[in-house]
This record gives C-alpha cells, sequence and structure tokens, in this order.
C-alpha cells in the first residue's frame, strides 16, 4: 500500500471502473462515487452513492474520504456525459442535465477537495473531458458538450496557477471515442466506433480502450512536475486536424 487516497466520480462502469482498478493496482485506497454504486468487498476501496451536483453529495464524499483513510491526495473527475443533437434541438432539461454533470459536479466536489488539500500536504485533481469540446464534427454535434466539458479546459489551467505554490497540481486528459458497450452499440457519435472525422478511424487506426486513458491518467500521477495541462488521449486524432 502507498498509503494514498483517490477520488474517482462516475465510477461504477467504463472507464470509472477502469481507474478504480488502476489505482488500486498501485496500491492506492479509492473512494468511489456514481448516482448508484454497489458496496465494494475490497476493504480499500469505499463506495458512496450521491447526485454529484448536490453540494452535500462533495461534502459526504470528501467527509467520508477522511474519515476512512484519514487524508486525500488526487480527485479524478471522470463523471459526465455527452447529448449529442443540433443545437436548435436541445432541450432546458437536455441543458440542465449537461450543466450540472459536466460542471457543477465538477465544481463542488474540486472545491471541497482543493479546500482540504490547501491545509494539508497538497493533492493533484484530474478533469476528464473529450476531444469533441475542442473539435467539432457535424457528423456529431455537439455544442452542449463543447459548453461544457471544454470549460473544464479553463478551469484546469486556471486553477494549476492558482494553486501551484500549495503544491495542488490540476491537469485534465481529453479522451477520443473510447471503446465501451455504450459505444460499441453506436450509442455515441454515429461513427461505427471511431468518432472521427467522416467516420474515420484516427491516426493510430483503433479507436481507444479505457486501459489507454486509464494509463494516461497515472501517467500524470507520476509525474509531478506537470500541470495545467490538457492531455489528449485519442490516437493522434487532434494532430491530424
Amino acid at each position: 500500500m502507498t498509503g494514498k487516497v483517490a477520488v474517482i466520480t462516475g465510477a461504477s462502469a467504463d472507464l470509472g471502473a477502469g481507474l478504480v482498478a488502476g489505482y488500486r493496482g498501485r496500491g492506492w485506497a479509492v473512494v468511489a462515487t456514481a448516482a448508484a454504486i454497489k458496496p465494494s468487498e475490497d476493504p480499500d476501496v469505499l463506495s458512496v452513492a450521491g447526485d454529484i451536483a448536490d453540494p452535500a453529495t462533495a461534502g459526504r464524499i470528501i467527509g467520508a474520504a477522511l474519515e476512512r483513510f484519514g487524508r486525500l491526495d488526487t480527485v479524478v473527475n471522470n463523471a459526465g456525459g455527452c447529448i449529442s443533437k443540433r443545437f436548435t434541438d436541445y432541450t432546458a432539461a437536455d441543458y440542465t442535465a449537461a450543466v450540472e454533470v459536466n460542471l457543477t459536479g465538477f465544481f463542488w466536489l474540486t472545491q471541497r477537495a482543493i479546500a482540504e488539500m490547501a491545509i494539508r500536504y497538497g493533492g493533484h485533481v484530474v478533469n476528464v473531458s473529450a476531444t469533441v469540446a475542442e473539435f467539432a464534427d457535424s457528423g456529431a454535434p455537439a455544442a452542449l458538450a463543447a459548453l461544457t466539458k471544454g470549460g473544464l479546459a479553463a478551469a484546469t489551467r486556471s486553477l494549476a496557477v492558482e494553486y501551484a505554490s500549495l503544491g495542488i497540481r490540476v491537469n485534465a486528459v481529453f479522451p477520443g471515442v473510447i471503446e465501451t458497450p455504450v459505444r460499441l452499440a453506436g450509442g455515441y457519435g454515429g461513427h461505427g466506433g471511431y468518432g472521427g472525422p467522416g467516420g474515420r478511424p484516427p491516426p493510430l487506426g483503433r479507436a481507444g480502450q479505457v486501459s489507454d486513458v486509464v494509463d494516461g491518467i497515472l501517467f500524470l500521477e507520476s509525474a509531478p512536475y506537470i500541470t495545467g495541462e490538457i492531455v489528449h488521449i485519442d490516437g493522434g486524432q487532434t494532430a491530424g486536424r
């Protein structure tokens, strides 16, 4: 055991579950949170269910980490979603859902986490965004993702500078299309699992795997001189534009 503790949001499946396994593989304890999540049989994984957009949930998550493990070293803001519609087709419910999960949840949890890190021993925040937030694709319109997930990039840089002197690093990863059960079923982007321009695969010739993103985040964990960075984990999709 390293004695370190990570909080991971959206931890019940897909990338979130992969991150829980990845951090545990490095000997970290984990607080895993999602709207609905089963208790873990691993004594070093604490499951906390709740609405991430509710400020009270943020308090419960951070409080649970400190009560159970006595410290907090990293927060991975993985919870999020993308609603792909033409801009004029978005509803008030779509807007509210995107803002709550992509921005509000990030805001309250990160605020509570940084407040603890600042009075203790520093820490690390990793924000999971999406390449679609930076590069428009007419085949998969995503203005709400650009508005909300794109805001995470600006917040990442701002917080990295604001809290660097207190030993707190803040980075972000922007995955491209990553194979998950939802995307394999055609539930994201409509590009047959790639999501590149015109349905073409990225330069590396394949869609990404959850493990690719987990490895990228764990790299940032082991690179203490990197802060304020946006790491694109997209098989070269960004470079090829």
